[in-house]
């Protein structure tokens, strides 16, 4: 959500902006929370003048009464009554008004950073970089749910069977292949200097409504029937709901934390064929980062933060790429965001793996996340990052780690957490 008084003082500036996410749709928005921030102030003008006056005639009340002028008393009283309701209706009013504004500006996008680049949707993001040598072997790579078959290691019939499409059962060496992926992403965090978090995995509808977009929370969350609790879509949900209405201290910011969690998406919609298997689900299991910052440290952050995925992938044996996204294909609170992407050597191009976005104060203005400053409060910025996200992060380890024998090598940063071992044999 953006500053109100930004689109006062300049809405050719915020209309620019919804402009270049090719939301013209949204453009009336703009008009109407004008309008109805002019009735607003009017409204709580009127409450002021209102409440001034009745001040000024209780004090004339007291003093009446104290001369024995109780006619005059009583009909000043009667004046003080009549604005009594006035008042119940003019703070109705503002509560209104209040309400409607704030609806109209949840819906307003966040402003681009100056470098995100212009373009429509996801076809138009920019490759910035390649990480590693994109390799093709000379032998065939067969599709991940495959491979995973041939390690006894996968049951998605029986999983439909309990959960229905979009579930999986993961077993042995492929079960322990995923477990140990997220503790070395655990483990590499905390080198980093990341607090690990193991957070609530529902969350209130306000701290939804708080850190996305209502077309997010539509297309992804799953409610919980007859409660105000959803299910988290990813940890970073839970993550900045932690911050909720705080005003931080300066000497504490910032705060690094990398998290813990099972996540659940609705994933509305038909995704294709390569998107079988374990490539898209509703239930998958993720290692978060966060950062709640000062705002002229966020993009330092956001370039940390982005180049510790890469770092991780790369120690994997995982060629990736990064990803700009363009202006179409941001979630309305980004101000500028990077895709990772894995390199698959079956499909000879690269997947999404990894999302890095600094969010300004587009979250902390919806969640009140302040920090306390010697001239007033201001409000922090915030970001989020993906470490890793098995079981689609498996995909990319098994094509690239894949040998022609069907075995699957496990790199040398990876084995403490596989009882050393170097290489995973099929069972068939």
């Amino acid at each position: 959500m953006i500053d109100i008084k930004i689109l006062r003082e300049n809405p050719d500036l915020v209309r620019e902006n919804i402009k270049k996410k090719f939301q013209d749709h949204k453009l009336v928005l703009v008009d109407q929370v004008l309008e109805l921030d002019v009735k607003n102030r009017q409204a709580i003008q009127r409450g002021n003048d209102a409440r001034k006056e009745k001040n000024e005639l209780s004090q004339k009340i007291g003093m009446l009464m104290r001369e024995g002028k109780k006619d005059e008393a009583n009909e000043l009283k009667a004046r003080v009554g009549q604005i009594n309701k006035e008042l119940i209706d003019i703070e109705q009013q503002e509560a209104d008004y209040a309400a409607a504004i704030k609806e109209r500006m949840m819906k307003i996008p966040n402003f681009l950073h100056e470098s995100v680049p212009i373009g429509k949707d996801d076809s138009e993001n920019v490759e910035v970089k390649k990480y590693g040598e994109p390799v093709v072997p000379d032998y065939e790579i067969p599709y991940h749910s495959d491979i995973m078959e041939r390690f006894c290691g996968i049951d998605l019939d029986s999983a439909r069977k309990v959960a229905g499409n979009g579930f999986y059962y993961l077993m042995g060496d492929i079960a322990r292949l995923h477990s140990a992926v997220l503790a070395y992403a655990r483990d590499f965090m905390i080198s980093k200097g990341f607090i690990y978090c193991i957070p609530p995995y529902m969350i209130r509808s306000d701290v939804v409504t708080g850190v996305m977009s209502f077309e997010e929370m539509d297309a992804m969350m799953y409610k919980i029937e007859g409660e105000d609790l959803y299910l988290i879509g990813t940890s970073e949900h839970s993550m900045i709901g932690k911050f909720k209405n705080e005003i931080l201290q300066k000497a504490d910011l910032p705060y690094t934390m990398t998290s813990y969690s099972p996540c659940f998406r609705k994933e509305k919609g038909a995704h294709g064929i390569e998107e079988r298997g374990v490539y898209r689900i509703h239930q998958f299991e993720k290692q978060e980062m966060i950062v709640v910052c000062e705002p002229e440290d966020s993009y330092d952050w956001y370039d940390k933060m982005w180049s510790y995925t890469v770092e991780l992938f790369r120690n994997l044996d995982v060629p990736v790429r990064t990803l700009e996204c363009c202006s179409g294909d941001l979630a309305d609170l980004k101000s500028k965001s990077v895709d990772v992407e894995a390199w698959s050597p079956r499909q000879k191009k690269y997947f999404e793996v990894g999302s890095c976005s600094n969010l300004t104060d587009a979250q902390s203005r919806r969640l009140g996340i302040r920090i306390k400053g010697e001239n007033g409060n201001y409000f922090a910025h915030t970001l989020n990052n993906t470490v890793v996200a098995p079981p689609r992060m498996l995909i990319a380890f098994l094509e690239n780690n894949y040998n022609e024998d069907g075995s699957i090598n496990i790199p040398e940063k990876l084995r403490p957490y596989m009882g050393m071992t170097e290489k995973l044999i099929p069972k068939k």
